[in-house]
């Protein structure tokens, strides 16, 4: 089913991306993050990296995974929707929200036609110099942290 506030395409972020088709106001719910749900066990198994001995990534199988909790994670590549295209940004103009076990993403501010919809990833992975690179941010947003993983815990 075609989505009324978004539509997927050609991104200058990553890849493919999703964009506002019309005015958005800010709360509003756009759409639900679909796919298989999957156990942790098998999430390791779908995000395989294979790296050369200099720790440079030669091949990732793109993956879709979005954490639920520690039972769950929702694999959109798997039975998913458009959500899965909506690229990381250091300053998104929408946020994921969980509840009941299913994800939706909201806008946080209102959103013009043709704007590029962007939500933190804030992933939360050892923050080891692999992942820096496998996670790299190309949001270019004036406060871009350079990663989609999560900034630090304050302590």
């Amino acid at each position: 089913m075609e989505n009324i506030y978004l539509e997927a395409r050609q991104s200058n972020i990553e890849g493919t991306g999703c964009f506002a088709r019309r005015h958005i106001p800010a709360g509003t719910r756009i759409i639900e993050y679909l796919g298989q749900r999957i156990p942790p066990s098998i999430v390791e198994e779908r995000s395989q990296v294979e790296v050369d001995d200099t720790g440079e990534i030669i091949k990732e199988s793109h993956v879709y995974m979005f954490y639920v909790d520690w039972r769950t994670t929702i694999d959109g590549a798997v039975n998913g929707n458009d959500a899965r295209f909506i690229n990381h940004s250091c300053n998104p103009n929408c946020k994921s929200t969980v509840e009941d076990r299913r994800v939706f993403i909201d806008a946080l501010r209102d959103i013009e036609p043709g704007e590029e919809l962007t939500f933190d990833y804030k992933l939360e992975v050892t923050a080891s110099t692999e992942a820096k690179k496998r996670y790299a941010c190309r949001c270019g947003a004036p406060n871009c942290r350079g990663t989609m993983l999560a900034p630090p815990k304050k302590k």
